[in-house]
């Protein structure tokens, strides 16, 4: 591009200045031709208009013999002011009715002179004065008739233009010598200007390329403040503008690659065609596969919606499918319609849904069968004691009366944890943190729990570590917790069993640790002991006054205190439970 135009600026410049100079040319040659033209016949004119030559020409002398001879000795006066030199300008006395060459300063020229002059036939056939010019030709004439001695004759005059053509070729050589010397100028003027001109260009050029390659770190330099010193000004804010708006358009594109690479729903993108155009991994994950660019709408979602259902619908279809354990709940939109776009799939994982739902319905059933079961009871047993009032006996009565107060009971604890559990979730029930000895509150728990054991001829062990620390917990409802566990495995465990209560310190951590050799959880039913209402064996719960919830309690109150209750495998037949806690309390109440 340099070298182009660098060729454009110098043909510009050597055009302008050929077409100057061949105006200025022609016009000179011209002038020249008109002024030589037009001194020529003022020379004639003032010479044969004067009446002493005309007189001197047309008076005979006395026995003049030689007419044409007399004429020009008389011009032989006048030859300086005619311009006669005898080669360039000639003079010829003709007969002025044959046109014969009488006399004249070439006799040469005389002999050998040609009649195709206009001017010298309009004298010889109407004897009338001519002097008519012809820029034409390569001549000028003048023709002058006169009349002699009673013999008419033909004054001709003739210049051959020898000296106009020599005068204009000088000038047509320095017209050159000057059109080569203004063509080294201009040609030097026009690289001086094609540099100055270039250069900004140049850096223009440089400067635009940097900013496709997304280089924004240098400005032009400005030089000047002419067009292309305001054209770089502009380059620059415009560049600058550029990457203040690729810097936003960069950050939102990575917000948003960032939201779509780590978003929870799964996102695929499909043009008109089927094809896909983006995909997340959250969509592989729940679809189970890979989604490679070979992969098409018909072959993921074929089989829910027609793909020109999609592009055609006013707005999104909802679609459910169920991929292996996952309810998957599919919106299936079209976008950018204007301009031929295609369809977004959205994957949202609906399977905790289903499962809250679930657990939902199992919650209010198992609620109300465990509150049906003793209100029957109450039922059957009150209405005995009302038919029968007086007819049965006071041992009979008092029986009947105890299992009214203790289904009662039952009904109480049901609620109370029910009512437990509806505290952690509006998050009401607030922890009341108190310091306390960690293996006192153990050995408590054992004494309690000791007779309760014996009854059942279960042999039961303290295992104590020494020096145990002083915690900060809620210490009525760590018992709690710690009852739980102890009494599930004393009811669990068949009679005769053995039970081993053990604790000690682990780094800043407290633990609790419940083994026994009882019935045990099958590994089926482990992950959903802390369930609420989960029962693995619910003939047997209910026979042992379970209801499902006592787990589910201890798991709330030692999350509360960001601690740890979980199942520890173990070899052999029975249960472990652990429960850890840390020593200086949960860090948020």
């Amino acid at each position: 591009m340099l070298r182009s135009l660098h060729m454009k600026l110098v043909m510009i410049m050597v055009l302008l200045i050929l077409s100057l100079m061949t105006v200025v040319g022609a016009f000179l040659i011209n002038s020249v031709m008109a002024f030589y033209l037009e001194d020529f016949y003022t020379q004639m004119s003032n010479v044969f208009s004067r009446e002493s030559l005309t007189r001197d020409l047309t008076t005979a002398t006395p026995g003049e013999e030689d007419g044409a001879q007399a004429i020009l000795n008389i011009l032989e006066a006048y030859y300086g002011e005619l311009g006669l030199d005898g080669y360039s300008r000639t003079l010829f006395i003709l007969d002025g009715e044959t046109g014969e060459y009488l006399a004249g300063n070439n006799d040469e020229a005389g002999k050998n002179l040609s009649y195709d002059s206009s001017n010298l036939m309009h004298a010889l056939t109407y004897r009338e004065d001519a002097s008519n010019p012809n820029i034409a030709a390569d001549y000028m004439d003048v023709a002058v008739t006169l009349e002699r001695g009673g013999s008419p004759y033909v004054i001709y005059v003739l210049d051959n233009k020898s000296t106009v053509n020599s005068l204009i070729s000088q000038m047509f050589v320095l017209i050159l010598e000057a059109l080569v010397f203004g063509l080294v100028i201009s040609i030097l003027l026009s690289f001086l200007l094609s540099k100055t001109m270039i250069i900004p260009i140049q850096r223009l050029t440089e400067g635009a390329m940097r900013v496709a390659h997304g280089d924004f770190s240098r400005k032009i330099q400005v030089a000047s403040r002419d067009e292309i010193g305001v054209l770089t000004d502009t380059f620059n804010d415009m560049a600058g503008q550029l990457r203040d708006t690729l810097g936003q358009v960069e950050n939102e594109r990575n917000k948003l690659d960032t939201l779509f690479l780590h978003m929870t729903d799964g996102v695929v993108a499909f043009s008109r065609e089927g094809e896909v155009i983006h995909s997340n991994p959250a969509a592989e994950e729940m679809l189970g596969r890979a989604i490679t660019d070979e992969a098409t709408y018909e072959e993921l979602f074929g089989d829910l919606c027609p793909l020109e259902d999609v592009i055609q619908a006013p707005d999104y279809l909802e679609e459910e499918r169920q991929e292996g354990e996952r309810f998957l709940q599919l919106l299936l939109a079209p976008f950018d319609r204007d301009r031929q776009g295609g369809v977004l799939v959205v994957l949202h994982d609906v399977t905790q849904q289903r499962k809250n739902q679930e657990m939902q319905r199992e919650f209010v059933a198992n609620v109300s069968h465990e509150l049906r079961t003793p209100l029957t009871n109450i039922r059957s047993y009150a209405e005995t004691l009302s038919d029968s009032a007086g007819e049965l006996p006071p041992a009979t009565e008092k029986k009947f009366l105890g299992v009214i107060l203790n289904e009662s009971d039952r009904m109480t604890h049901i609620v109370q944890d029910l009512l437990t559990l509806s505290r952690f979730d509006s998050g009401k029930d607030e922890l009341h943190l108190v310091r306390f000895p960690f293996d006192v509150a153990v050995q408590d728990l054992y004494n309690a729990v000791y007779m309760e054991a014996q009854r059942h001829d279960h042999k039961m062990k303290l295992r104590l570590e020494p020096d145990l620390p002083t915690i900060v917990a809620d210490r009525e409802r760590v018992l709690q917790v710690m009852m739980n566990i102890v009494s599930n495995s004393i009811k669990y465990t068949p009679n005769g069993g053995h039970i081993l209560v053990s604790a000690g310190r682990e780094g800043d951590r407290v633990w609790m640790q419940v083994d026994d050799d009882g019935i045990g959880i099958p590994a089926k039913d482990r992950p959903r002991i802390f369930e609420r209402f989960y029962r693995v064996d619910k003939a047997r719960s209910r026979q042992s006054g379970g209801t499902g919830l006592g787990l589910s309690i201890a798991k709330e109150i030692v999350d509360r205190h960001e601690g740890v209750l979980e199942l520890v495998d173990r070899e052999g037949p029975g249960l472990s439970m652990r429960m850890e806690l840390k020593i200086e309390g949960p860090s948020h109440v």
